[in-house]
């Protein structure tokens, strides 16, 4: 499916000492989209890009901050959106319906995907050669199966993402190496899930790291999940151990792919 791109930048600001951030607003087909970029302009030097991927929510402050949480780190970063301008949902009714629409089918999910890349690969500060991603919830499930579709990423980063896909990784196809993270007491994405994706990797011949937190809920990087849980009655839970320790794998798997 054939995808037009357009980029417009609607505003920009300092995050933090060095760190750029551009809103910028971009069409996939006739559908129009709204993406965050952030990157450090005191590197001097073109960098390997990481996009981002939102939870089921749609596209929010908290991938916006994971994006400019990468570009400080020296990764600059594109925190996609899956949905459209605008579809942000504040009820998981809402997040549901946004889901469904913008996974209704794979051509359309990687549509949306290599637009988005293409604005990352495109960008000033941006290594196009050297590209990982990295999905949270919703987002995790993308990032992973972009890898299973043969996406030609370094690598892919799935935080508390469903491992369950019809879409299966064959051997020969997937050329990103893998990370996941997730919540050893997570309801939504049971222990069948991670030993299915286990099996379906070794079988692929995937290079796979999966590490699971015991004890740790659904959503466990978003200090926002408490409220959710308290509001919705939903089983997620922020884990400050494991939002810290699966961040700090993350980065030193960035630097072991894009060690050249």
């Amino acid at each position: 499916m054939a995808a037009a791109v357009l980029s417009l930048t609607f505003a920009s600001t300092q995050a933090q000492a060095e760190v750029q951030t551009k809103v910028i607003e971009y069409k996939v087909g006739d559908d129009t989209f709204t993406g965050y970029m952030a990157w450090d302009d005191a590197l001097g030097q073109k960098r390997p890009g990481v996009l981002v991927v939102h939870e089921w929510w749609g596209h929010d402050a908290f991938a916006r901050r994971q994006a400019e949480r990468l570009a400080a780190a020296g990764y600059p970063a594109f925190a996609l959106d899956m949905y459209g301008s605008g579809k942000h949902a504040e009820h998981p009714d809402t997040a549901q319906g946004f889901m469904q629409e913008a996974t209704r089918d794979m051509d359309q999910v990687k549509a949306r995907f290599m637009s988005a890349m293409k604005i990352l690969q495109n960008h000033e500060s941006v290594d196009p050669s050297r590209i990982a991603a990295q999905g949270y919830c919703f987002g995790g499930a993308i990032v992973l199966n972009m890898a299973r579709t043969g996406v030609d990423l370094d690598g892919v980063v799935s935080y508390h993402g469903a491992l369950a896909s019809p879409v299966k990784a064959q051997p020969g196809t997937v050329k990103a190496r893998i990370q996941v993270y997730t919540g050893g007491a997570d309801k939504m994405v049971p222990s069948e899930q991670v030993a299915g994706l286990v099996k379906e990797m070794q079988d692929a011949e995937v290079d796979l790291t999966l590490v699971s937190f015991p004890g740790v809920l659904h959503s466990f990087t978003n200090p926002d999940a408490d409220k959710i849980a308290e509001k919705f009655g939903m089983p997620v839970a922020y884990d400050k151990d494991a939002a810290e320790r699966s961040w700090e794998g993350t980065m030193r798997f960035y630097q072991a792919i894009f060690a050249r």
